[in-house]
C-alpha cells in the first residue's frame, strides 16, 4: 500500500509541474528576439535599396552615453546582439561597461567588447590595456577595435600615415587575438577606411558604418559582417538616440557564426 500511494503522488505531481515550473528560465529559453525588426528613426534615411530591414538580424553597440539599460526590453524589440565599449586609449576604462557586459549576457543576448584606438599611444599599450579590462568569455563573440579619426580630441588629433596606421592595426589585432583566441572585428567609417586603404587590409571580419547609403554602394565589394545603419534609431529599453546594426547574412548564417564565434 505505501508503495502504491508514493507512485500515486509522484504521478500527481509530474501532472501538476513541468520542469520550467520548477527551474529558473536561463537566457536561451527567453522569447526569441523578433526577426527583421524595423526600429524607428529620428532622423530616417530614405533607402533606395538594400533597405536594412531587409536583414533578419539587428543589434546595438552603447557606452557610457547609454546608461541604466532596460536589456530584456530591448531584446524583446529585436536586438540580438550587443557591442559594449569597454576601453580607448592606454587608460581609458569605460564607467558602464562592466554593468553593461553583465546585464546583456543576464538577457541573454550576444556581446562583444570594443577598444576605441588612439593614436598618440602605441598599439602594444593598447592592446594590453584592453587585455587587462576585458574578461577572457569563452561566450563573448570576438573582441573588435574601432578604428576612426577623432578630430574633436581635446588630446590627440594626430594623423599617421596609412601604412603606420595599418602596422599599428596589425599589432593590437594579433596580440588580442592571441590572448582570446578569437579573430577579432574590425569596425570603421568610409573616410577612415578610404585614407588608410583598408581595402588592401584583409583576413579579418569588418563592421562598418554606412548611415546614408548601403556597404555596396560606399565600400565597394568589400566584404563585411556587421553594418552600422543608423545613430538616431530608436530602440524599446534605450533611452535617446541609438546606434542600430545588421548582422550580414541570414538567421541560419547568423546561428552558425555564433556557434563558431561563442565558445
Amino acid at each position: 500500500m505505501r508503495r502504491l500511494a508514493a507512485i500515486l503522488m509522484l504521478t500527481l505531481l509530474g501532472a501538476c509541474s513541468t520542469v520550467d515550473d520548477i527551474s529558473p528560465l536561463s537566457p536561451s529559453s527567453q522569447a526569441v528576439a523578433v526577426r527583421a525588426p524595423k526600429f524607428e528613426d529620428s532622423k530616417p534615411h530614405e533607402w533606395d535599396s538594400g533597405a536594412p530591414w531587409t536583414y533578419a538580424i539587428h543589434g546595438t553597440d552603447v557606452s557610457k552615453y547609454q546608461t541604466s539599460v532596460d536589456w530584456p526590453a530591448a531584446r524583446a524589440s529585436g536586438i540580438s546582439f550587443a557591442f559594449i565599449k569597454a576601453t580607448e586609449g592606454g587608460d581609458r576604462f569605460d564607467d558602464y561597461f562592466n554593468e553593461h557586459w553583465a546585464r546583456t549576457r543576464a538577457a541573454g543576448i550576444p556581446r562583444a567588447a570594443y577598444h576605441f584606438f588612439y593614436f598618440c599611444t602605441p598599439a602594444q599599450a593598447q592592446a594590453r590595456w584592453f587585455i587587462a579590462n576585458v574578461p577572457r568569455d569563452p561566450s563573448a563573440m570576438p573582441p573588435v577595435l574601432d578604428m576612426e579619426w577623432n578630430p574633436k580630441s581635446p588630446t590627440c588629433r594626430l594623423r599617421p600615415d596609412p601604412a603606420t596606421v595599418r602596422s599599428e592595426m596589425t599589432v593590437f589585432l594579433e596580440m588580442v587575438e592571441r590572448h582570446y583566441g578569437k579573430k577579432p572585428i574590425i569596425y570603421t567609417s568610409l573616410d577612415f577606411f578610404d585614407d588608410n586603404q583598408l581595402a588592401t587590409f584583409r583576413g579579418y571580419p569588418y563592421w562598418l558604418r554606412s548611415v546614408a547609403g548601403h556597404p555596396r554602394e560606399k565600400f565597394g565589394s568589400h566584404p563585411f559582417t556587421f553594418w552600422q545603419y543608423t545613430g538616431t534609431g530608436i530602440v524599446p529599453g534605450m533611452t535617446g538616440k541609438s546606434d542600430i546594426n545588421v548582422f550580414n547574412g541570414s538567421e541560419a548564417a547568423w546561428q552558425k557564426w555564433l556557434r563558431q564565434n561563442t565558445r
